[in-house]
């Protein structure tokens, strides 16, 4: 590769949780333990490269086992069926993937085998990537996995490690994405400080659980139970509380939060709060993603289309990178490129997660759309229209799938940006995010970012809902110019008096050294 090349990407959580016990061998997520058994969940985060914008970066995780003293291996992965993890969209996320039942007793390592990265990258330096990928352009490829690195093992801190009888272990597993990809863009799991781990605390909190999202099986009114099959295959089966919350459920599914508002055929995204010796999960909350039979479908906006030369008319679509097909509906393949028009009738929400906005901030309509936002659209019935195919080559860049449909409902998910804090307004509670002064690392959309990155800004307002993990005190006064943080929070467009997009921190992550 000639010329100046460097990546710049987004950074990421994906987690795993594993439940210990005596048996390898279920094929759901339901088991039962013995007195010698344990919970243990898995944790997997990312930190990104920096250069040009990865925009989807997808690996599928094949095994996942424990080594015991003895030199045993256990299974902590109780189905065949890979599992993708999309860890571009997880900067301050984590995501449920798996349980399963391990012995307990002492255990010296965590291994680890992936399989199929895909990966999406828009080229904003000066040279092509290949003879394919020109600059400017937004394109797809399969890398390869450098020589021995699709199994990863783990036996440095937190390892070895003793899985004690009824005690709850957990690990986060790091996966850094601007080590792991290689000059060549070719990937390279078993690279020095790759791949990583640590222990979760002993009480794990449902952020650091993470989530689940799928259909919605069996509904057990009586035993206050759910099941839920997941776009890979699997099913859980998910215990509710008096604390745990019902969102985002329309009025035509229930009149009052609650069980209730779960039918059979739901996509649904689940919280997770903790793993029952049962085996069943405990929901923390529970979110309505999706009506029964209808397709609905996460992605970035990179795009907005106008068919009007008066820049301040509203778009009348959008293009979208695909992260999330939450039913697994045909047509819809992920990291691909949607190009999404707006029915005239189209509806307009917020998944707000009882989130109070700051005044000023809503999204009602078409002019509330930006690039950089995380949107969940529904497809109306009949309009999709696939168009360019992708091999997903494995020597050269190719463009992404493409396809096109008409939306009849959009709905504003948090996104994720991560980059230094660059000023702080503590009369209004709100910082800038921006880059660092020696023009490392930040993390945003590449089509929002200014000719001269060091100047672009996001305008961060947050409230007294917002949560702060890492920081001394977690609070807003924990914050200090120059840190580096993820934030997750509700995109919206720049206000009317100019300056940077605004974000609605719904959390903010402390990043110690520059790291993750």
């Amino acid at each position: 590769m000639t010329g100046r090349f460097a990546l710049r990407g987004f950074v990421s959580a994906a987690m795993i949780a594993l439940l210990a016990g005596c048996s390898s061998n279920m094929t759901n997520s339901t088991m039962s333990t013995t007195a010698n058994t344990a919970p243990v969940s898995i944790s997997m985060t990312d930190d990104p490269p920096a250069g040009v914008s990865v925009l989807f970066f997808q690996v599928s995780l094949t095994g996942a086992s424990l080594m015991s003293a003895s030199g045993s291996s256990v299974s902590l992965l109780n189905s065949g069926t890979p599992i993708d993890v999309d860890v571009t969209q997880l900067q301050a996320l984590s995501t449920f993937l798996s349980s399963a039942n391990v012995a307990a007793g002492t255990y010296n390592s965590l291994n680890l085998t992936f399989a199929n990265p895909e990966l999406v990258i828009y080229n904003q330096s000066d040279s092509s990537l290949g003879s394919t990928c020109a600059v400017g352009s937004v394109c797809q490829l399969t890398p390869t996995l450098d020589s021995g690195s699709s199994s990863v093992s783990i036996s440095s801190s937190p390892f070895p490690v003793m899985i004690s009888s009824g005690s709850p272990l957990g690990f986060a597993i790091h996966f850094h994405l601007n080590t792991v990809i290689q000059s060549d863009l070719s990937v390279n799991l078993s690279v020095a400080k790759g791949v990583t781990a640590s222990e979760l605390p002993p009480a794990p909190t449902p952020q650091e659980f993470g989530g689940l999202t799928g259909t919605v099986e069996t509904v057990t009114a009586n035993g206050n139970q759910f099941t839920l099959q997941t776009a890979w295959g699997r099913t859980f089966t998910i215990d509710t509380t008096s604390s745990t919350t019902f969102g985002n459920f329309p009025s035509s599914s229930c009149s009052a939060p609650g069980l209730v508002c779960l039918a059979q055929g739901q996509v649904v995204r689940t919280q997770i709060a903790g793993l029952g010796n049962n085996g069943a999960l405990t929901a923390s909350a529970v979110t309505y993603v999706q009506q029964a039979a209808a397709v609905t479908v996460q992605g970035t906006v990179i795009r907005l289309i106008s068919s009007s030369s008066t820049a301040s008319a509203p778009p009348t679509g959008f293009v979208m990178i695909l992260h999330d097909n939450f039913a697994d509906a045909m047509g819809f393949p992920m990291g691909g490129e949607a190009t999404v028009s707006l029915a005239s009738s189209a509806t307009y929400s917020m998944d707000d997660s009882g989130y109070t906005m700051p005044a000023g901030l809503s999204f009602s309509s078409a002019a509330s759309l930006t690039v950089g936002q995380t949107v969940n659209v529904t497809e109306q019935p009949g309009t999709l229209s696939q168009g360019m195919s992708s091999g997903m080559g494995m020597d050269m860049w190719e463009p992404p799938p493409s396809l096109t449909f008409t939306a009849s409902a959009v709905e504003l998910e948090p996104s994720q940006m991560t980059g230094m804090v660059t000023s702080l307004d503590s009369s209004n509670m709100s910082f800038g995010l921006g880059k660092n002064e020696d023009g490392g690392m930040f993390f945003a959309p590449w089509p929002m970012m200014s000719e001269d990155e060091s100047t672009f800004n996001f305008n961060v307002d947050t409230t007294t809902q917002t949560s702060y993990t890492g920081f001394n005190p977690e609070s807003y006064d924990g914050l200090m110019e120059k840190q580096f943080v993820s934030v997750e929070g509700w995109l919206f467009p720049a206000a009317g008096g100019g300056g940077g997009p605004i974000i609605a921190a719904k959390s903010v992550v402390l990043r110690p050294n520059d790291s993750f």
